[in-house]
């Protein structure tokens, strides 16, 4: 099993995923290949779920609220932005 090295990128380890998903799909690969692409794939799910958590916690320290301080608190969009989105 091999380490994913920690500074690899979000959408690196995003398209490295993709790659493996499709080579467990397509087939063409035995038992233990399998095995070996999956737990390399759950590697690259518990980095990007990291690298996810900490842009959450990054968004949650520099939010700022109405009189320009720095608050925490869950993200959530500007009501405009969120409107737009459900429209899309």
């Amino acid at each position: 099993m091999s380490k994913q090295p920690k500074n690899l990128k979000f959408e690196q380890a995003m398209e490295q995923l993709d790659t493996i998903v499709e080579a467990m799909e397509s087939g063409e690969i035995g038992i233990e290949e399998s095995i070996a692409k999956y737990e390399e794939a759950m590697q690259l799910a518990s980095h990007c779920r990291g690298i996810l958590n900490e842009a959450e916690q990054r968004i949650k320290t520099i939010q700022l609220n109405a009189g320009g301080q720095v608050q925490t608190g869950p993200f959530e969009p500007p009501a405009a932005e969120a409107d737009n989105e459900q429209d899309a």
